[in-house]
């Protein structure tokens, strides 16, 4: 048992395995005030909220508040490890700037009032709408950290209760892409792989996906692996020097916006070379031949000279992906945030498929998620897709959900897509969307090209709803703001990104009058009078292990099957991942073994679409291309980003996360451990760049693109030449200190464009051309952390990045993981 400060040593102490061994356990645990576990009143199950990973941990109550927590040993996912922002970002829930009354606009200005008068105004203008316009005036626009309960009962009120196809959530924003390329290959949303691949795999790839950073957890589970006998090889694709380009065996650091050329070279020397399954492929899968034309086109030295990327590298990582034994992928935002989001993220899918690497141990795939609840959005229909992975265009699909929630199947739009969130708020920009639900989320920061977000959401013709624990930017714009219960303060399961359902149980009080979301979505129904076609309740439960019973039937029989799940059986041991059912009583560890897809025609949830324009592929085209329900390859021309540099606007503008922070900070920004690793907003530039501009670290800079202008403090860092980078977290109002900025930018999304991937309607954050210029010689350092992506190249120059006594932890080590599973 020891002592680590987790800011300045973020994955904790090792803990080394071999390939086909268990991962060792490692219990972590913070008590806040000095307390010893012994001291703590109760613990609570719950599971990690501030990022996707579903870390099972217990939360620590004492006199009726959260005083800390800790890993649970026996959980699937992190065999006892706790990631830094839940060892710590607890500490908002205390905040005494919680939202603890509902407010209204009075004279334009938000003051308190009661439930009833605030509801009253909701539902008032609900049935005017309905009345004058109809439910197309009307959208949900939603998060990825709710529960599932929450995601379907807003679902049911929105789609089967008022009939609107406005619904969509912020994973519009990280993890639509991952979906849509699910869909794309396998004809149906859910990972095919599993967390324990790692434990298994010989190699591992990580496509755009800064692990360290963003699943704290998992990169320690392949730092121990790596630390390990026969540790695995490790590919990176990131135009950064990230921890895990600075683990990997090969690091390839492409130009933004070249992902896809990049995919058809690494594509083009493993079926070159013969590194491929090719009965796996003649009995599984079509479209090889169509995908071995185009990636011919793609040899290394094109790729070289489109991607900025030397053809040995290319042919060497094309080698260690081509001759794995055992191969797992991931995958995250520096793919699905750039540009051809989906036709990148496909071909990662096509490394898996031409080389028959699913459906064994190590051998996994994981499109992964950006948010701890994405997956729920998903299977709950709350993100712009149906109830259960049905097939919005399969009227047997939608006939079945409408006996679900008995409700005439035209009641429940599906005559178009389901509208995604980029174009809900060009409806409410145009007038046409006259009430906008906003519930979890923080779009005044999080969408890009602010400036247009902010002008849509202050409309006067626009009633915007917000729901939230804190009185957020986006907040601050609206009629009425509704005081919302967070993690911790109410109950409910949700699902990570290797299909891991967890409970987490309530443990405090909320403050004041605050209710959880599930609460808040019944009020409204009940209120709105909401019913099915025989005149009962459209929403029959009030309590969330009601509304997890409503969901399981609503899975019956679909890919993300729950209905062998309770509440009871997770209550007490570790997650369980679905399909949970009578044919899979434990659940079930990895999906499409030996081939078997769930794309048949008249099961498929998604018939595809066309990779350059995203015009949906008819269910006519689909049956003759894919009769038996094989997995798909699609191949993908490389195209130019729309949005390339110039001599006014000479560097390519990227965005991102950084560890110690979440989303728009509206947690981690009140703990105090958090918000001093990464106070303030950054930029990173290459050390040739700098001396190029005359930028010194630490120097103010000002960072501008054809959409506005931001300052920032300059981090020199390995970032690839001609490259910018800035973390998107910070908004213009500085959360954590609790006062007004200085009037000047420093959102990210000030300068990001609106435009996003055809496929997957994901905007592209990854690639805008833009300008800088210093402004004032440095005072001190950049307020980069030094422990991530944004290493200075000086290190001795810059302090190192520490937590101090009040960030150290308890680790307790043990080779044994209880009851044996995995």
């Amino acid at each position: 048992m020891g002592r680590t400060d987790r800011i300045a040593e973020p994955w904790g102490t090792r803990t080394p395995y071999g390939r086909g061994e268990q991962w060792p356990v490692r219990v972590d645990t913070y008590l806040a005030d000095g307390l010893a576990p012994e001291q703590v009143d109760r613990w609570v199950q719950s599971a990690a909220v501030l990022h996707s990973n579903g870390d099972g941990l217990d939360i620590a109550v004492k006199d009726g508040r959260i005083v800390g927590v800790r890993g649970r040993a026996g959980d699937r996912v992190n065999h006892g490890r706790v990631d830094p922002k839940d060892l710590f970002g607890w500490q908002a829930n205390a905040s005494p700037d919680r939202l603890t009354r509902p407010l209204v606009r009075e004279g334009g200005k938000l003051v308190e009032t009661d439930w009833d008068t605030a509801m009253d105004r909701v539902v008032a203008r609900t049935r005017e709408l309905m009345e004058e316009q109809g439910p197309s005036s009307i959208g949900f626009y939603t998060t990825g950290q709710l529960f599932l309960e929450e995601y379907y009962t807003l679902t049911l009120v929105a789609r089967g209760g008022l009939g609107t196809n406005h619904l969509d959530g912020n994973t519009r924003l990280c993890t639509a892409t991952a979906a849509e390329a699910l869909k794309e290959s396998f004809a149906c949303d859910g990972q095919p792989g599993s967390y324990t691949d790692i434990d298994h795999a010989d190699t591992i790839a990580l496509f755009g996906h800064n692990m360290a950073e963003t699943q704290v957890v998992l990169w320690s589970r392949v730092l121990d692996r790596l630390a390990g006998p026969n540790p695995p090889a490790v590919v990176c694709v990131d135009p950064r020097p990230t921890p895990v380009a600075r683990a990997a065996t090969v690091h390839l650091a492409p130009r933004p916006g070249t992902n896809v050329a990049l995919m058809n070279g690494l594509l083009h020397e493993i079926i070159g070379n013969g590194w491929v399954d090719q009965d796996y492929i003649d009995r599984h899968v079509v479209g090889f031949e169509e995908l071995r034309k185009r990636v011919g086109d793609y040899p290394p030295e094109r790729v070289a000279t489109i991607c900025g990327v030397p053809a040995e590298q290319i042919r060497e990582a094309a080698r260690i992906l081509g001759t794995a034994e055992r191969l797992l992928s991931t995958v995250l935002q520096g793919f699905y945030q750039s540009h051809q989001a989906t036709a990148a993220a496909v071909q990662v899918n096509n490394i898996h498929l031409v080389r028959g690497m699913l459906g064994r141990p190590g051998c996994g795939l994981l499109q992964m998620n950006g948010q701890p609840t994405a997956q729920n959005t998903r299977e709950c229909g709350a993100n712009g897709d149906m109830p259960g992975f049905r097939n919005w265009e399969n009227d047997a699909h939608m006939a079945d959900l409408a006996r679900v929630w008995n409700l005439d199947p035209l009641h429940i739009p599906h005559y178009t897509p389901p509208t995604h969130a980029m174009q809900m708020f060009r409806y409410a920009e145009e007038g046409s969307i006259r009430m906008l639900w906003v519930s979890g989320t923080n779009p005044a920061v999080s969408l890009p090209e602010l400036s247009r977000i902010r002008s849509v959401l202050a409309q006067d013709r626009l009633f915007l709803v917000v729901q939230d624990a804190f009185l957020t930017e986006t907040a601050q714009l609206a009629d009425v703001v509704l005081p919302a219960a967070i993690w911790g303060e109410k109950t409910g399961t949700f699902t990570n990104v290797d299909r891991t359902v967890h409970l987490s149980e309530k443990a405090i009080e909320p403050p004041g009058e605050a209710r959880s979301d599930l609460e808040i979505f019944c009020d409204y129904a009940r209120r709105l009078d909401l019913r099915d076609k025989d005149g009962g309740p459209l929403v029959p439960w009030s309590d969330p292990e009601a509304a997890f019973e409503g969901w399981k039937e609503c899975s019956r029989g679909r890919p993300c099957d729950y209905t062998g799940i309770t509440y009871d059986k997770l209550r007490g041991g570790s997650g369980v991942q679905w399909p949970c059912n009578d044919e899979h009583p434990d659940g079930t560890e990895r999906l499409y073994a030996d081939g078997k897809f769930w794309s048949a025609p008249d099961y498929c949830e998604s018939y595809g679409r066309d990779q350059v324009t995203g015009a949906p592929v008819e269910e006519t085209e689909y049956r003759a291309l894919n009769p038996e329900g094989k997995a798909v390859l699609k191949a993908a021309e490389y195209l130019p980003p729309h949005e390339m540099p110039s001599r006014e606007y000479p560097f390519l503008l990227t965005t991102g996360r950084t560890l110690y922070q979440f989303h728009t900070r509206t947690k981690t920004a009140r703990a105090p451990q958090l918000r001093d690793a990464a106070p303030e907003v950054w930029v990173e530039i290459s050390e040739r760049d700098a001396a190029d501009h005359g930028v010194g670290e630490g120097d103010l800079v000002e960072i501008t693109t054809a959409r506005g202008s931001v300052r920032a403090r300059a981090r020199i860092s390995g970032i690839r030449d001609e490259v910018l980078f800035l973390p998107f977290h910070y908004g213009y109002w500085d959360t954590g200190a609790g006062h007004e900025p200085d009037g000047t930018g420093r959102a990210a999304n000030e300068l990001t464009i609106t435009d996003w991937d055809p496929v997957s309607k994901q905007p592209i954050f990854k690639t805008a051309a833009a300008h800088l210029r210093r402004v004032e010689a440095a005072t001190a350092p950049a307020p980069a952390p030094t422990t991530t992506a944004s290493a200075p190249v000086a290190a001795g120059a810059v302090p190192p990045t520490r937590g101090g006594s009040a960030a150290e932890v308890q680790e307790e080590m043990s080779a044994t993981f209880p009851g044996g599973a995995r």
